[in-house]
């Protein structure tokens, strides 16, 4: 039993809403996934030791440590073209202020795209429009990206941004 890069939105997704309780059609509902899809991601998390069945959460220090060290191994990037789009990694908040705009800005493809970059894929395809729904899980995918598809200083940026994001820091 593999991860998928959806059970990892799903992860991402839960950490966004911290304090809420969820059901499965709910975050189905949210992450643009049917029900089965968001059960199956659980199981597989449950599997990996990055979600804790009791609690219903994901292990923060777990998922940290594979966002740190296997994400960009795990599921690296596909990258295309000039294209309109969302924009992710280095180029949405919150690393955007922390980045000069080069021209190479990273999105993802959506027809009603607000920025012109290169595409980058997402780690699934509802996320552009999960996205759209809530900003907290847009910025940690913008920060799952920048360490997924960015230069080293943009890695090292997200990873620490990601680290108090998820209550890490000391």
């Amino acid at each position: 039993m593999m991860l998928k890069p959806q059970d990892i939105v799903i992860l991402l997704k839960l950490v966004s809403q911290e304090s809420e309780r969820w059901s499965y059609n709910q975050l189905a509902y949210e992450l643009v996934m049917s029900p089965a899809e968001v059960h199956a991601g659980i199981k597989r998390a449950i599997h990996s030791g990055l979600f804790d069945p009791s609690q219903r959460r994901p292990i923060k220090q777990a998922l940290f440590e594979f966002l740190k060290h296997g994400i960009r191994y795990a599921f690296p990037p596909d990258r295309g073209g000039p294209t309109r789009g969302m924009p992710t990694g280095s180029a949405a908040a919150p690393l955007s202020s922390e980045f000069i705009d080069a021209g190479e800005n990273p999105v993802w493809p959506t027809p009603d795209g607000e920025l012109r970059g290169y595409e980058f894929s997402p780690l699934y395809k509802s996320v552009p429009e999960a996205a759209k729904k809530d900003s907290g899980l847009y910025e940690l995918l913008a920060l799952v990206d920048a360490v997924r598809g960015g230069r080293a200083r943009e890695r090292n940026k997200a990873i620490d941004n990601l680290e108090r994001r998820l209550g890490l820091s000391k």
